[in-house]
Formats: structure tokens, sequence, C-alpha cells
């Protein structure tokens, strides 16, 4: 009951709520003094904040993990089945954090009950205070590097543009190498083709040299028409046209090859401007690939300084404050309500604690004993059972004992065992 001096106000749902998050128990925290109250209504409220800020770290990491890549400064590639996806994860991710934090602050106790902390007591918080600090780290990196998203964001387009400029300067030789082979392939049949075109201009001007001295020839003698010696020009003339037909259908396949090769390296040249245009647009997309959360948190801390410690450190005080702040919290009026409420209820299942002290070689030695009265009840039934059971048995043995040895006085020789039947005669 409350002091009628001394009466509390019903909590809100929000303090109810921050209870819940500390893991404290509102039945009687509602009768506890102001202090108590604020004290869980104040580690439920930073174990709140801490699944709340792991909710962004988490959505953020997601976003920055599963979203487009692009560049550093250009965020309208982010398609909403993105968003969506990171507000999911961010919520899943919060309530795991959430969870795991209320369980190690609910879990921990209150060490000695004095506002010191001792060894003794962290070594027995020191498993919760590893599992605090892992969680610590991966809570503040996403966050991190979104508080420095802006000069991060800077940094990485420059390097994006570098490692852009980098990979081109790359591409741009390979391309020189083909298009220098290319260039020389074409040389060589274009050289093939002039040859060809030369050794047909010289079967050409033999012609035109031919033709030009017969109508000569017939001009001169224009009294004989067509004589003899321009019939012997006109063979002449037919035999060297028939040579040129010749060489014209001997050269003509390896012509046409010559001519197709040509085309294809007129081809593979023309297009070596689309493909290098094409390779800069994946250099470019290679290069903005380096947009992920590792390349981030790298970034961060080469020009971030000092800054990302501080952070870390800032969420490790968060993530950690609860374990350290119970360890240094005096018991109150709540505490020993719940211890007094724990014991009765061991005591009404048949549980109870001894506290005994003992004289060790260093000093006094305290050590708690446990008694559970139903399995000593249990234990003393069996125990009792098992004597009776002993008591009846060794009545049966001495009541079959006193009946065989009347038996083997009245009628001794069926006890015998020499004979065929003796295994049947000793009962054996």
């Amino acid at each position: 009951m409350q002091s009628p001096n001394y009466l509390n106000e019903n909590p809100s749902r929000v303090t109810r709520f921050l209870w819940w998050c500390a893991g404290a128990d509102a039945y009687f925290l509602k009768q506890s003094p102001m202090q108590d109250r604020v004290k869980y209504a104040g580690i439920g409220g930073i174990v709140f904040c801490t699944g709340l800020l792991a909710a962004v770290s988490g959505g953020y990491a997601f976003n920055t993990i599963f979203g487009p890549k692009g560049d550093a400064i250009d965020d309208t590639a982010l398609t909403i089945g993105t968003r969506i996806g990171a507000l999911i994860f961010g919520l899943i991710w919060g309530t795991i954090i959430f969870n795991l934090d209320r369980f190690i602050v609910s879990s921990t106790g209150k060490g000695d009950g004095t506002d010191k902390i001792t060894w003794k007591e962290v070594g027995q918080a020191l498993p919760r205070i590893i599992i605090a600090l892992i969680l610590g780290f991966a809570i503040s990196a996403p966050l991190e590097i979104k508080i420095l998203e802006s000069e991060i964001n800077s940094e990485l387009s420059k390097y994006q543009q570098e490692y852009t400029e980098e990979l081109n300067k790359t591409t741009d030789i390979v391309f020189k190498q083909k298009l220098a082979k290319l260039e020389k392939d074409k040389a060589e049949y274009e050289v093939k083709l002039t040859g060809y075109e030369k050794e047909l201009k010289v079967f050409d001007d033999e012609i035109d040299d031919l033709v030009a001295r017969q109508q000569a020839e017939m001009q001169d003698k224009r009294a004989y028409g067509f004589g003899p010696v321009a019939k012997k020009m006109q063979s002449d003339i037919d035999t060297k046209r028939a040579e040129k037909d010749k060489y014209v259908v001997l050269k003509a396949a390896e012509v046409k090859g010559w001519r197709k090769q040509l085309n294809f390296n007129d081809d593979q040249i023309n297009k070596q401007s689309d493909d290098l245009r094409k390779a800069y647009k994946d250099n470019e997309k290679k290069a903005h690939g380096y947009d992920g959360l590792l390349k981030r948190i790298q970034i961060s801390h080469e020009i971030g300084g000092v800054i990302p410690w501080i952070i870390l450190a800032v969420f490790l005080c968060i993530e950690m404050g609860p374990i350290f702040f119970k360890m240094m919290m005096n018991k109150g009026v709540y505490d020993y309500m719940v211890e007094n409420y724990n014991f009765k209820k061991n005591v009404e299942n048949g549980i109870y604690r001894e506290d005994n002290m003992y004289e060790g070689v260093n000093g006094l030695i305290y050590m708690e004993k446990w008694n559970y009265l139903e399995v000593e009840l249990a234990k003393d039934e069996k125990m009792k059972k098992i004597a009776e059971q002993a008591k009846i048995n060794g009545e049966i043995i001495a009541k079959w004992s006193e009946k065989t040895m009347a038996d083997v006085k009245q009628n001794p020789t069926a006890f015998f065992t020499e004979g065929k039947d003796s295994e049947q005669s000793n009962n054996a």
C-alpha cells in the first residue's frame, strides 16, 4: 500500500512503454517512489532510442548495399522498390537490436547494490559488454557515413572520376593498338590492289599505244585502206587485250578477296569510334560501382580524422550505457519488492535459500544454499519406500528359508544331486 502522504500519479502510456523497454515490472514500479520510476524510464528510453537508431542505420546500409550504383552525388537512380526494401529491412534490423538490448539490460543485475563498479561486476557483465560492443560497431558504421554523407559523396565522386579517367587511358591504349593493326592490314591490301591497278594500267597503256600507232598508219596510207600493216597491228591489239582479260580472270578471285578484306577493315575502323564510346560508358559504370558501404567507410576514415572515432565512441556509450548504469544503481524500493516477491514465489513453490558464512583461510566465505522441498520430499519418500521394500524382501527370504529347511528334513532325498535327474531335482 502507498503511504497516504505519498501518492504516486498513474504512469502515462509512454512511461509504461519505456518501463517495458527496460524489461521492468510495471506492477511494482507503480508502487515505487518517483526515483525508481525515472531510473527505469530513462533506461527504457536509451534502449528504445538504440533500436530506433539501429533501424535508421540498417535501412541506410541496405539502401547503400543493394541500391543502384551511379554517380556518388546523384541519388535520382534510387527506385521505389529500393526505398521500400530499405524501410522493411531497417524495421527488422531495428527490432532485432531492440530485443537484444532489452534482453541484455533486463538480464543485467544490480551487482553488489551500490554505486561502485567492481572488477567482479565487470567480469560478470563481460559477455553482455562484448555483445554491446559488437552491436555498437554494427550500428555506428552506417550512421557514421550518413552523418558525413556530403563530404563522402564529394570525395567519392572525385575518386570515381579519377578512376574513370584511368580506365579510359587503358582503353585508349588498347583501342590504339587495335586501330594500328587494322590500319596496317588495310595498307597491305591497298598496296596489293594498287599493284593490281598498275598492272592493268600497263596493259591499257600498251593497248592505247598500239591503237594510236594503227590509226597513224591508216591515216598515212589512206589510199591502201586497211592494209597488211594495220591488220598486223590489229592482231597485236587483240592479243594484248586477250592477255589483259586473261590476267583479270586469273586475278579475279584474289582481287575479290583483297577488296572484301579491305571493306571489312574499313568497317572495323569505322566501328572503332562506336566501340570506344561504349567502352567509355562501361568504364563509367565500373567506376560508379565503387559506391558501396566498404568504400564509404574507408573514405570516412580517410577524410574524417577523429570525427568517425568520436561518433563511434558516442554510439558505444549509448549501447553500453544501460549496462554500466545498472551496475552503478543502488538498490531501491522497486528492487527489494521484486526480490521479496521472487523469494515469496520460490517459497510457495517449495524453494528457499539459506545464507551461510564459513571461516576460511583468507577470511569469511559467504555461500548460498538453495533448498528444494519437493525434491527433498520425493527423496525421503523414495528412501522410505526402498527401506520398507528391503524389510519385506528380507521377511520373504526368511520364510522361504524356513520352509525349504522343513522340506529337507522331511524328504532329504528329493534334494540329492546325483543321477541323471540331478539338474531337475535340485531345481537348477
